[in-house]
Parts: structure tokens; C-alpha cells; sequence
């Protein structure tokens, strides 16, 4: 056998170990991105770190990245493309931006038509052990979508709660980290707010900047701040009040169904407490809001309905 043949033959042998190898790679990768793996809808950080290994891969290994250009031979190029595009719109899930009409500014409720009967619940201070899956399972089981406003340390305790609700397809806003209501200084107000941001993309992949301040106080800081840095401050024009020690469930219900109207964000919480009474009206609140007509919707949905109401 000529020197040039067995050179040839090496060389078609090699491109097959390439292949074989940039195969598994994708392979393990669609594995990850695809829906119903844990991993993947769970930690979209972990599926953006594989998608870079693969094209670093293909980066430091010649004889591979000649497979993936070589379409006839093996259509890598166009996977990864896939995959760059299924990774893109999980990103834009993740990410919670207000249009840009809404950005420095304060949000107390939806200006939406009348004939439009959509409505924000809101949930405070979670993600919280036992209530805030509670109220996922009961979001699920009626197709409701709402928007929890996390505290940084209640995620710091409950990571993996905060997983899940990303992975159920709720919308996400920032509590600050310790709930103070008290006046404080710009470096505080920032630290407060920068932290909770950092922890929430750390635990779940999120970036948001939509901000509640906790107990609705604007003029400590840290409104300014949050509006310093473009975040849209919500507020609420419906409270559940159910943080009223005496209230009966029933009286949630109440409060929120007499209160509804086109374009309403409902105050209610998950954390900071015991909330079982909470959950155990929203199951009614639910149904009843439906009864009237309602569609139930996120506080980014909500903004987007109200930025195409005004065009």
C-alpha cells in the first residue's frame, strides 16, 4: 500500500471519529435543550455553557470543524443553528424588560379598553416552602400565569423553588433582598436591589427589571434607584389584604373580586409568612375572576397590551 494511500485512508478514518464525535456533542445537547429535560428548562444557564463547549470543540478540533463546514458531509453547521435559535428564545423568555414607554417609570394598573378584561395577580416575598408550590400547582390546574416579586434572601433559602416557578412560565420581578421599608442611601438602596437581580440570573437564568417596592413605600431610595436604572416600578391597584391577621379567606376573595377591573394588578403573597388562608382563597378568587370574563395575564404581558391599546 502506497505511503498516499494509507494517508487517505487515515484521513477518511479520522473524519469519521470527528463526525462521531461532534454527533454525540449535539446530540447531548438537543438532549439538554429539549422540552421536558430537567436540566434544560431548569438551568438554562447549563444549556448556554454546553452550546459554548460545542463550538469550542469544533474551534480547537480542526479535522471536526472541516466536517461541520462540509454540508454534504454531515449538516452540523445548520444544528447548531438550531440550536442557537431554540437557546435565543429561551432567552427571551427569561428575560423580563418593560417596553420602553414604561421604563423610569411607576405602574399602578394596566390602561387598557374596557372590552379588554385582563388581569395581573401579583405574589410577594417568595418563593417560600410549601405555599408557593401550592399556589403553582393551583395556578397550573386553571392555566394561570402570574408574576412573583422575589426578596433576595427568601431565594437564597429556596432555590430550587425559585426553579420551578421560572420553569411553570411565570414572570419574575424584583422584591430587594431584605424587604426594608426604611429610608436609605444610594449605595444601600443599590445593594438591595443589585443583589436580589444578581442572585435571581445566578438561581434561575432570569434577567427582569420590573420592581416592587416592599410595602409599596416610593420614597426611600430605593424606587429611585430602580428607576435610576430603567426598571418599571408596579404597584398595585387591587390588594387582596392578605396580610390582615384577622381576615377569613373569604375576605380575600372578596376584596379582589369587587375590586377587579380591565387592566387591574392584584396584590396576594407567598412568603413572609404564614399563607396558608392565601392559598387556600385563590382557588375561589380564581374561578370567580373568571366567572366576570377575565383572562389572566403577566405584568409584561399587561404592558405590552397597553403599549398596543395606545398605538
Amino acid at each position: 500500500m502506497s505511503g498516499n494511500h494509507l494517508f487517505q485512508q487515515l484521513r477518511k478514518k479520522w473524519r469519521f471519529v470527528a463526525l462521531a464525535l461532534t454527533a454525540a456533542a449535539i446530540s447531548f445537547i438537543v438532549g439538554a435543550l429539549m422540552p421536558g429535560n430537567q436540566q434544560g428548562s431548569n438551568n438554562p444557564a447549563t444549556a448556554r455553557v454546553q452550546v459554548q463547549n460545542l463550538n469550542q470543540f469544533l474551534t480547537v478540533n480542526p479535522s471536526a470543524k472541516q466536517v461541520a463546514d462540509d454540508r454534504t458531509a454531515f449538516n452540523v453547521d445548520r444544528t447548531v443553528e438550531k440550536l442557537l435559535t431554540v437557546l435565543e428564545s429561551k432567552e427571551k423568555l427569561l428575560t423580563f424588560v418593560p417596553p420602553e414607554q414604561f421604563q423610569a417609570t411607576t405602574v399602578f394598573e394596566g390602561k387598557v379598553k374596557n372590552s379588554e378584561k385582563v388581569i395581573a395577580l401579583t405574589v410577594d416575598d417568595g418563593p417560600w416552602p410549601e405555599t408557593t408550590e401550592q399556589m403553582l400547582d393551583i395556578f397550573q390546574q386553571n392555566d394561570v400565569k402570574a408574576t412573583f416579586f422575589w426578596i433576595g434572601k427568601s431565594i437564597e433559602n429556596s432555590p430550587e423553588i425559585a426553579r420551578r416557578v421560572v420553569a411553570r412560565g411565570h414572570a419574575i420581578g424584583n422584591h430587594t433582598w431584605h424587604h426594608w421599608y426604611d429610608p436609605m442611601d444610594a449605595a444601600t438602596a443599590a445593594d438591595e436591589i443589585d443583589r436580589t437581580a444578581k442572585l435571581i440570573y445566578e438561581t434561575t437564568g432570569v434577567k427582569t427589571t420590573f420592581f416592587r417596592p416592599p410595602g409599596g413605600v416610593l420614597n426611600n431610595g430605593l424606587a429611585k434607584y430602580a428607576k435610576q436604572q430603567n426598571y418599571a416600578v408596579v404597584m398595585w391597584s387591587v390588594t387582596s389584604a392578605d396580610t390582615d391577621p384577622r381576615a377569613q379567606p373569604s375576605a380575600f376573595v372578596n376584596n379582589v373580586l369587587k375590586g377587579a377591573k380591565p387592566g387591574a394588578i392584584v396584590l396576594m403573597h407567598d412568603g413572609g409568612g404564614d399563607r396558608s388562608r392565601t392559598v387556600k382563597a385563590l382557588p375561589e378568587m380564581i374561578a370567580g375572576l373568571k366567572k366576570q370574563g377575565y383572562r389572566f395575564v403577566t405584568i409584561p404581558e399587561l404592558l405590552e397590551i397597553q403599549g398596543q391599546s395606545a398605538a
